[in-house]
């Protein structure tokens, strides 16, 4: 687009005209005889010449204006974009801002994102709302909208997912100073709560591992990684050789593989920043990344920087993976769960047996503490149970020192129901053989539960 060095803000005309017709029904526009004798009919509008790729002359019209200061006003607000090699159109349409900042965010966003954030605006929001102009539409548009789609049978998450992206689409109007205010804040309807997660117990987990050895070792391998290090599907999926040290017993995080609308496959950056770090490896994972090393001495070999889970060299298709694992759920007995489930098992396993928060949140690569409470609310509860057993524990075995016996405590009248027994946690269970040394309060060594 070319610029003119010495920009004109006074360049274009304003006007008045109507929508009244003739009895050929061609609009008078200008040449109403009802606008100089009323002034409050018609409208306001102005005409400014625009850029053009071309020699052509390219005139931008905008009508619909309440009065001449509003036209005014525009004609300079699109004069002062000019300048800058932007053309602010004060009545463009929704369709053409939404595409727009599709174009914008295209540079910045992962492509899966983008493939979702595509389908909603092409697919739901610019049949619904992209003939209005942008500077008109309102919280009630929007309230319409989101009424529609649920009496239409849209499910809630759907519905929310779209609108979270129009105001994603809004707030950068905002910004930009296209619009005063976002219509879509507060969001019109909340956050559908999350489905209960149902996960599985030590013995399922346990039998599945051991029907998928003997029946498909590469998913076996590829449980194995996600369950006892904690990683993501799309982490574990584009692991190279390159990033994995059996000596030093780590591996490197760098990318995470996706599949764009279940078709075509991209690697990507992980998640968040953090998501880049190293990841410790317990006995079984280093075990399991062993037996996938092992298999490229017998003709199933890929490069040096191969990936670790592969058929004949490529990369394993997610959904392929969802499909299989869930027939193998189904072969072993066990119920049905996500892929990502597994990373919440390992949560879950390791809550069981002691380990602080604090250091889980640190091993599966969280941004803050607060992100694992949230996310592990279920679980961190039975862990809260389990702190404050503790402490009674402790003190329990205090008196017991004094006193030489355990002490009785008499119940107080209010309390008719005696507090139900719990199991005690892990690291305070008896043991047989307790080797001389003092036991760690989680089982395994520091490293392979940090990162």
């Amino acid at each position: 687009m070319r610029c003119s060095p010495t920009p004109n803000f006074d360049r274009g005309r304003v006007y008045r005209r109507c929508g009244c017709r003739d009895t050929d029904r061609r609009q008078l526009g200008t040449h109403c005889p009802r606008l100089a004798a009323d002034p409050h009919h018609g409208t306001w509008a102005f005409a400014v010449d625009g850029p053009s790729p071309d020699s052509h002359r390219r005139t931008i019209r905008r009508a619909g204006f309440p009065d001449e200061l509003e036209a005014r006003t525009a004609l300079r607000r699109f004069n002062e974009g000019l300048a800058l090699c932007v053309i602010t159109d004060p009545r463009q349409r929704t369709a053409e801002y939404l595409r727009d900042w599709l174009e914008e965010k295209e540079l910045r966003l992962k492509p899966t994102t983008m493939a979702r954030y595509r389908a909603y605006v092409e697919q739901d929001l610019i049949p619904a709302l992209g003939t209005l102009p942008l500077i008109d539409l309102t919280r009630q548009h929007l309230t319409a909208y989101v009424t529609a789609q649920l009496r239409a049978g849209r499910g809630k998450v759907t519905v929310h997912r779209i609108m979270s992206t129009l105001s994603s689409a809004l707030s950068s109007a905002v910004h930009d100073g296209r619009l005063a205010r976002n219509p879509a804040k507060p969001p019109l309807l909340a956050r559908p709560a999350s489905a209960p997660r149902r996960l599985w117990t030590e013995e399922q987990a346990a039998r599945f591992l051991r029907f998928t050895h003997l029946t498909d070792p590469l998913y076996a391998d590829l449980a194995e990684v996600m369950i006892g290090s904690g990683i993501r599907k799309g982490e574990a999926l584009a692991l190279c050789w390159n990033d994995v040290d059996l000596e030093d017993g780590v591996f490197f995080v760098r990318a995470t593989l996706s599949a764009v609308d279940n078709n075509q496959i991209v690697l990507t950056t992980p998640k968040t920043k953090g998501s880049r770090m190293w990841v410790a490896l317990s006995e079984r994972v280093a075990s399991a990344l062993e037996d996938r090393a092992g298999t490229r001495t017998f003709g199933d070999i890929t490069g040096s920087g191969g990936y670790v889970f592969h058929r004949h060299g490529r990369p394993l298709h997610p959904k392929h993976v969802l499909d299989h694992f869930h027939l193998l759920c189904d072969k072993a007995g066990v119920p049905r769960i996500a892929l990502h489930d597994l990373r919440h098992l390992m949560t879950s396993f390791a809550l069981a047996a002691g380990v602080p928060l604090p250091v889980i949140s640190k091993t599966l690569r969280h941004r803050t503490l607060s992100t694992s409470a949230n996310i592990y609310a279920d679980l961190t509860r039975l862990a809260a149970r389990a702190a404050v057993d503790a402490v009674a524990w402790t003190l329990d075995n205090a008196d017991r020192a004094l006193l030489g016996h355990p002490v009785c405590r008499v119940h107080r009248p209010w309390r008719q129901h005696p507090r139900p027994h719990r199991h005690l946690p892990a690291y305070q269970q008896t043991r047989t053989g307790e080797p001389s040394t003092s036991w760690p309060k989680w089982p395994g060594d520091h490293r392979a539960t940090t990162s």
